[in-house]
């Protein structure tokens, strides 16, 4: 069985857009220690929502974890770090959300009171349970 995540990024940076036209990707530039925890746990085949950040602030589409963590290759020097090693996974586009998830939206559910998009916001990567993925994916039209 699959995990479920929750990738965060900045549209003006790279948007679901650009996944969609490039088809697949590093997920790179995680530098939270956090989030990069949540990050090592990820495999393929887990899948995960893209979500927008800045003005946007809403999930918008579906992505699949195709490689384990492994190391970033931009890293310079993973000794830098003091053991925090940076990783990366690739991901691949599988479909644009038919409605896009608002933060606002989450945030008024209280069924979604726990979750880490609203507990955690400054995390770019959230793990989501499989309770929660089925509620965002029918708050999508998915």
């Amino acid at each position: 069985m699959p995990n479920y995540w929750l990738l965060k990024t900045e549209p003006g940076s790279y948007s679901f857009a650009d996944l969609e036209r490039d088809g697949t990707t590093v997920w790179d530039g995680v530098r939270n220690n956090a989030a990069l925890k949540q990050m090592r746990a990820m495999q393929p085949g887990d899948q995960a929502l893209i979500y927008h950040t800045g003005d946007e602030r809403q999930a918008v589409g579906l992505a699949e974890i195709t490689t384990a963590p492994y190391p970033d290759p931009e890293q310079d020097d993973p000794e830098s770090r003091k053991g925090a090693l940076l990783v990366v996974v690739d991901i691949r586009s599988l479909r644009r959300l038919p409605q896009p998830v608002p933060l606002a939206a989450v945030k008024a559910d209280p069924f979604f009171s726990e979750f880490a998009l609203v507990r955690q916001g400054r995390l770019s990567v959230v793990p989501v349970s499989a309770a929660q993925w089925e509620r965002l994916l029918q708050m999508a039209g998915v």
